[in-house]
């Protein structure tokens, strides 16, 4: 038996061989990389959704379920209570994370209603309350007051940080930035329509500026338009976002492999 020539001898010609081609596994990621459990993230994910479905809840009661439930804020904020929910339970069996498409659109609209409160509504004329004139004052103080800041700072703010710190990149594609808007176009015109249908009233209209009586039809068109438009360009940030920040679980994980020290 021969030994083998080796292949760092200079100008040794290549013996030619027979390559052979590499067929493709079916095998599954799983049976390669074994699936982790990360109990820590679903417990944050649970204590977010019960937290948003409290929120949600004590609104309902302050203010009766047909006016509240009607707010894009309340129908973001029970979205994303679902989304977190059921990415708690994946992160909790180590399953596939839900597709991009859906825990993105549940960011951007609580974002964007977040931001559409503090931006347009805080300093509304008149005072804007999501329960109306049904809100009983001076019956529940306590929860009058802790529910909007939850629905409208707290959590968002934990929602993104979970996006942020604790959810890998889903490589969202920009055909997404136009398919999110079809939810928030729809509910603008409805609320337009059927405040339209409404005998004149305080809560007519589920927003201040969505009232033609008081701003005009041209005013409501063109900041309707406008809160649109910055929809879609905050969808496109996010979309960039997602395609340049690293992944925040493999930041610092171990690979297997080691080096050792050079022998000698």
């Amino acid at each position: 038996m021969t030994a083998p020539i080796p292949r760092d001898i200079p100008d040794l010609p290549v013996i030619p061989g027979r390559r052979t081609n590499l067929m493709p596994s079916s095998a599954p990621a799983g049976a390669v990389a074994p699936p982790v459990r990360r109990p820590l993230i679903a417990v944050y994910r649970l204590l977010l959704a019960l937290a948003a479905l409290a929120a949600v809840t004590v609104e309902i009661l302050l203010g009766g379920p047909a006016r509240v439930l009607s707010h894009f804020t309340i129908q973001s904020t029970l979205l994303l209570a679902a989304v977190t929910l059921a990415s708690a339970g994946r992160a909790w069996t180590a399953r596939r994370p839900l597709p991009g498409a859906l825990t993105g659109a549940a960011l951007l609209y609580v974002v964007a209603a977040a931001l559409l409160h503090h931006v347009l509504l805080t300093d509304a004329a008149p005072a804007y309350t999501m329960t109306g004139p049904a809100d009983p004052a001076g019956t529940a103080g306590t929860l009058t007051a802790l529910a909007p800041p939850a629905l409208h700072t707290v959590l968002p703010v934990a929602a993104v940080l979970d996006w942020l710190l604790l959810s890998p990149p889903a490589r969202i594609r920009l055909v997404h930035a136009a398919a999110w808007l079809l939810y928030p176009t729809a509910h603008l015109v409805l609320a337009l329509v059927i405040g339209g249908l409404l005998p004149a009233g305080p809560a007519r209209y589920l927003y201040p500026f969505q009232d033609p009586g008081r701003h005009g039809h041209p005013y409501v068109l063109g900041v309707s338009l406008l809160l649109l438009l910055a929809l879609y360009c905050l969808a496109l940030a996010l979309i960039a976002l997602d395609r340049t920040r690293p992944d925040p679980l493999r930041l610092g994980a171990k690979t297997g492999f080691r080096l050792r020290p050079p022998v000698g």
